[in-house]
């Protein structure tokens, strides 16, 4: 059913210029602490809830003499494993690559971690593949795949293979159910690149029952394409997820159950391969005008009403999925990357726009709020002229929601890479930059109790566990 348009044109006018329709992350400019001024009026300081000020972020940050991870001071890191320099439990080095990840209670006071690698094509093209553990293996030409580390309170580390023989494992998400979804940023099909069976699918990985990941199969149902990043409305059932591809640019999508169909441990494998409804977003604004693609939006508070349309051929065997559209019918983004569900609805990251996009950006992130049906850009990044001095953001890719307010975010940019935050009204801070190379952040999750934020240095594969005084962030 299409969204009213006399109903979408009342909720724009109620948002105002600006004002974000979930109370969450505002805007957020460029530059560390800078504010978006024309969009918003942020008062010059900080302050809590009772008005008091409180200094933003925890302060600039310190180069690490190891030469590794820059933090703020009174902050620490740990390296909980690195690629060719940590072991599994079987005895092989840990993969390299990695990307995507989320946290999980394991028993008896331990963290488990779910990490996904991001190898493409064939194994011997990568030194650090992850290992072909016996029943694990979806297809064994390909070298990605997921490990599960399980992280004790005496700081001893253990790590195992979740699934095998998957390709470009690239972001993901966790399930409401306590299980990861991996996903693979391809669309090789059996034959290509040394593959011996199809990829581009979504599989499910169970960090705490081994024996669930035997015999891995793909839930086709969610479609085949080159996947990004996917949460669940634990309320609705609806699934959405992302598509990092271009010529054309990448599609927003949501995955509807069929009738009856509840979520839950072991239920996503008794789909059938058609099972619901795939759905690209068709957009307008609150004059009712088609939207054809997110860049379009140049304030902070744009708000778009979304329409839904079902995608014919989700297994794509002759047309990519976002090929199946002509002009007009659906709305595209460039590099949609990572996801978060939080406050009701999903974050939804665009990393960049450039030629291939009617405008130039260097990152947003949307909300969509699946009960009014519409998506607020919550945060706009003007294109970055020197990325290769330190000071400035762009290129947001792997997102979380902190329990200290506001987003936390993983760099993914040109020149120096950060992990930053972003206040609830849109003031931006360092949290962490990358001393040992130009690699991008991923991975970007806090533990269960908010304790420890985990990050990884993609290249060469390197999980860090960072700690310290953590606080709320000021709204304003």
């Amino acid at each position: 059913m299409s969204l009213n348009r006399r109903e979408f044109a009342k909720q724009s006018a109620a948002a105002g210029a600006g004002l974000a329709l979930t109370g969450a992350v505002g805007a957020l400019a460029t530059a560390p602490q800078a504010l978006a001024a024309d969009e918003y009026e942020v008062s010059s300081g900080a302050a809590d809830g009772n008005g008091h000020g409180r200094p933003l972020g925890y302060g600039e940050l310190v180069a690490d003499p190891e030469g590794i991870l820059a933090l703020p001071e009174g902050f620490t890191y740990r390296i909980i494993t690195h690629s060719g320099v940590t072991r599994l439990e079987t005895g092989e080095f840990t993969p390299s690559n990695h990307d995507g990840t989320a946290t999980f209670d394991g028993p008896r006071g331990t963290t488990y971690l779910v990490n996904n690698h991001e190898l493409k094509g064939p194994r011997a093209k990568w030194t650090y593949p992850v290992p072909l553990t016996e029943g694990l293996v979806y297809d064994p030409a390909a070298a990605g795949g997921c490990t599960v580390v399980e992280v004790h309170r005496d700081g001893t580390v253990a790590e195992w293979v979740g699934i095998a023989g998957t390709s470009t494992n690239c972001a993901g998400g966790r399930t409401p159910w306590g299980t990861w979804l991996t996903c693979e940023e391809t669309e090789d099909l059996a034959g290509k690149n040394g593959m011996t069976k199809d990829h581009g699918y979504v599989f499910e990985v169970d960090p705490h029952d081994q024996g669930a990941n035997l015999d891995p199969k793909p839930v086709k149902a969610f479609g085949r394409y080159a996947h990004e990043a996917v949460v669940i409305d634990p309320k609705r059932g609806h699934v959405y997820l992302t598509e990092d591809a271009a010529g054309p640019n990448g599609l927003f999508y949501r995955w509807v159950p069929p009738q009856g169909f509840e979520h839950g441990r072991g239920q996503l494998a008794t789909l059938a391969d058609d099972a619901g409804r795939l759905q690209a977003p068709r957009c307008f604004d609150s004059a009712g005008q088609y939207v054809d693609d997110l860049s379009r939006a140049t304030r902070i508070g744009t708000v778009y009403g979304v329409d839904w349309v079902d995608v014919e051929d989700r297994d794509a065997r002759t047309v990519p999925v976002r090929k199946q559209f002509g002009e007009g019918e659906v709305t595209r983004a460039r590099k949609l990357e990572g996801m978060w569900w939080g406050d009701g609805g999903a974050y939804v990251v665009s990393s960049y726009a450039r030629a291939e996009s009617p405008v130039a950006h260097d990152g947003q992130v949307w909300f969509y709020d699946p009960k009014r049906r519409t998506l607020t850009l919550q945060v706009l990044l003007g294109v970055n002229a020197a990325p290769e001095q330190d000071g400035a953001f762009d290129g947001p890719d792997n997102i979380t929601v902190s329990p200290y307010g506001g987003l936390v975010i993983a760099e993914d940019g040109e020149g120096i890479n950060h992990l930053f935050g972003a206040t609830e009204s849109g003031r931006t801070y360092p949290i962490a930059r990358n001393d040992l190379n130009d690699s991008e952040f991923t991975g970007v999750t806090f533990s269960p109790d908010g304790e420890t934020l985990f990050a990884n240095i993609q290249t060469p594969g390197i999980m860090l566990a960072i700690t310290g005084p953590w606080r709320r962030q000021p709204r304003r």
